[in-house]
């Protein structure tokens, strides 16, 4: 059991942590004095999280350290955890001055959270898909941000939401926050220019929102009469009626030029009120809504044009290119519906005829009709070579925008994961770092070698009978030596007046193993003591036991704190040879943060696959089960996902293994691996031994 540090050893262990930002005149006394009353477990959690942040940046862990007492007067650990991942996910966005301005102003969290029952997005994120998903219209993503806002494509919420008592009414919030952003695409807030309609005043930041307070009152009454179950949501926080100023927004003919208009009437009149369900209108829109308009355009063209040519028109030549005189054949009717105000509807024809279009074109139709209000007639013309151009540029941009900001090292990727409850993959939902193992110049690798000379010698000889040994192949046309059998039986037949036969001598072949392996450790928080100590001592041994075969492997650790920080800790590439700074990172492996398998497994697969071998090998050695900080990832989900992972390793050519210490394995892992594919070490001891044997069973 760990003891509580004194000022003294708190001392020692922030100059360490937190050096690159201690000077003269920042030191870590004044941190270490006020950490020093803490209990023994908050210290841990404090060294904890100050090592964490700093795999970011050093001024954020110092911000944490200083911060951090005064969390723990008000804030039990999860909601101390929620306010960590609030500053770093703000440093992400915005920087570091933004970012530590969350820490520093701890006072407002804890007053937020203080007599509430925060409701976080993480917590809620999948619940907020699902409701998202059930609004009409085009797909929109989720994410984090300080203030509520849409690009029109995203929409961007709190990281916590603290306003009143319940955890229920605080996710109210959030569905009418969600609702009110889904609205500004799909009522037409951004059919106009809202940066040029703001500009002309003395202060733009001003008239921009009073306008975002305008166009909330008028998506509120537009949202009333369409999802009577929010507007009651709204209405519960509302609490009052609007001004009678603006009653002209509450019409059902209100557009965003009424709120312009209002706009001008009001500013230095009023100003707009700050509520918890506000939202922002940010200039970014308009450029994500450009580029959608043009790429979109080109892919209508181009899926109607395709249509026709295939199914609407079959007497038309298919190889040739559909042109101008196809697409002229379709009609779009737009019309306002004005029995529930949910939209516009339209009506699809081709020569006339009504018709139903494919999924996809309907999803197109509908996304114009949002950004345009209509479909304009130079969309129906043809694709020619200048349209095909276009649309390779539109593709091109696609591809570009997709991709989440990538103002991270060379070593960031992004990765799908699997929503088994919606059977489809979140599009670029992880962001997963690669990172080196710091190495540790401690004698840990020297003590196992000592501790386990014999079984190591013993590894050794048993390794070495698994080489390609020289193996004697008979009757060969050409050899090393003569095969008398086939003699014997040559001369039988030529004896019997048959032909001679060539096939008299005997070669020696060397069988050579083409395989590659990669291990893939659990650096998770609960391999914490002794199982660290088991899995480091694994790897040590079975380096020992590798380098008599030559196999091709590799070693890498895997944690992750939320979908937003996976990572990926090199310890051993294919290409290094297995020397001493390969056995430091092995000494310096420490215990990180969660267990978010499923990415992992998908960025491991990858590199396999980048080496020529005809057998690879995955091999996993974990404590437990998939698992994360948000109660999102954990339970079915985080299961799920990492079963579609292990799904496509084996679709891509790789067979993964499990090796684990879990006394609860038997209930998830026939589940992800099948019933043979894993093996459970049931006393930790045994792990190092157990791990060479078992790879020796896989390869032989």
């Amino acid at each position: 059991m760990s003891k509580k540090f004194t000022a003294a050893e708190l001392h020692n262990k922030l100059v360490y942590l937190l050096s690159p930002v201690l000077s003269s005149r920042r030191t870590a006394a004044p941190l270490a004095g006020s950490l020093a009353p803490l209990m023994c477990e908050q210290q841990d959690f404090v060294l904890h999280w100050i090592e964490v942040i700093n795999r970011s940046n050093y001024e954020m862990g110092y911000q944490f350290a200083a911060a951090a007492p005064a969390a723990f007067k008000k804030l039990d650990n999860a909601a101390i955890e929620a306010w960590i991942i609030q500053a770093m996910d703000t440093y992400d966005r915005d920087g570091l001055h933004r970012g530590s301005q969350v820490f520093k102003q701890i006072e407002t969290w804890t007053q937020a959270a203080s007599g509430t029952e925060m409701a976080t997005f993480e917590e809620h994120a999948h619940v907020l898909e699902l409701f998202v998903c059930g609004l009409a219209g085009r797909p929109l993503q989720l994410d984090t941000a300080n203030e509520p806002w849409t690009d029109t494509e995203t929409l961007y919420l709190p990281p916590h939401i603290a306003v009143l008592p319940s955890k229920a009414e605080n996710f109210s919030i959030y569905k009418v926050l969600a609702t009110l952003l889904w609205a500004q695409g799909r009522y037409g807030t951004f059919h106009a220019d809202l940066a040029a309609a703001c500009i002309g005043f003395a202060e733009p930041a001003r008239a921009t929102a009073l306008l975002s307070h305008l166009e909330n009152l008028r998506l509120e009454a537009r949202i009333s009469r369409v999802l009577p179950g929010i507007a009651r949501d709204l209405a519960r926080l509302r609490g009052s009626a609007i001004d009678d100023r603006c009653a002209v927004l509450t019409t059902p003919n209100a557009t965003v030029n009424h709120s312009i208009a209002l706009l001008h009437r009001l500013y230095g009149v009023i100003d707009a009120p700050r509520h918890a369900w506000s939202t922002q209108l940010r200039p970014a829109a308009q450029n994500v809504r450009e580029a959608r308009i043009k790429r979109e355009q080109s892919e209508l063209a181009a899926a109607l044009a395709e249509w026709a040519q295939n199914e609407l028109a079959p007497e038309n030549d298919p190889g040739t290119e559909p042109g101008t005189e196809t697409l002229e054949r379709f009609q779009i009717n737009a019309t306002v519906n004005a029995e529930n105000d949910s939209g516009i509807d339209f009506e699809l024809q081709f020569d006339g005829a009504p018709l139903a279009p494919p999924e996809h074109v309907r999803q197109l139709l509908d996304s114009i009709l949002q950004d345009l209000g209509d479909i304009p007639d130079d969309y129906l013309q043809g694709t020619g070579a200048d349209d095909a151009s276009a649309r390779e540029d539109a593709e091109e941009n696609e591809s570009t925008d997709a991709r989440p900001d990538t103002n991270h090292e060379d070593t960031t990727h992004f990765y799908n994961e699997w929503d088994y409850k919606r059977r489809h993959y979140r599009k670029n939902w992880c962001v997963l770092r690669e990172l080196d193992v710091n190495p540790a110049t401690n004698n840990f690798v020297a003590e196992t070698l000592s501790k386990y000379r014999p079984q190591i010698t013993q590894l050794r000889r048993t390794f070495e009978m698994l080489r390609g040994e020289d193996k004697v192949l008979k009757r060969q046309a050409v050899g090393d030596d003569i095969d008398f059998d086939a003699l014997v039986s040559a001369y039988a037949d030529l004896k019997s007046g048959h032909e001679l036969s060539d096939r008299l001598f005997t070669r020696r072949h060397k069988n050579e193993r083409d395989l590659a392996v990669l291990f893939m450790v659990d650096m998770s928080g609960s391999t914490k003591g002794w199982i660290n100590d088991a899995e480091r001592e694994s790897l040590v041994m079975l380096c020992e036991a590798l380098e008599v075969l030559g196999d091709r492997y590799a070693i890498y650790g895997f944690s992750g704190l939320t979908r937003k920080r996976c990572e990926i800790y090199r310890i051993k590439r294919f290409d290094e040879t297995y020397d001493n700074n390969v056995r430091q990172r092995i000494a310096g492996i420490t215990p990180q943060d969660y267990t978010r398998m499923g990415v992992a497994i998908r960025h491991l697969t990858k590199l396999l696959n980048q080496i020529d071998a005809r057998t690879k090998l995955l091999i996993t050695l974990s404590d437990g089960k998939p698992d994360d900080y948000s109660d999102h990832y954990r339970g079915a989900y985080g299961i799920e996902d990492t079963r579609q992972a292990l799904i496509e390793a084996h679709r891509a050519g790789v067979k993964p293994y499990c090796i684990t210490i879990d006394s609860e394995a038997r209930d998830y892992l026939p589940h992800l691996y099948g019933p043979v594919n894993w093996t459970l070490v049931d006393d930790v001891k045994r792990l190092p031994l157990k791990v060479a044997d078992i790879y020796r069973r896989l390869t032989a």
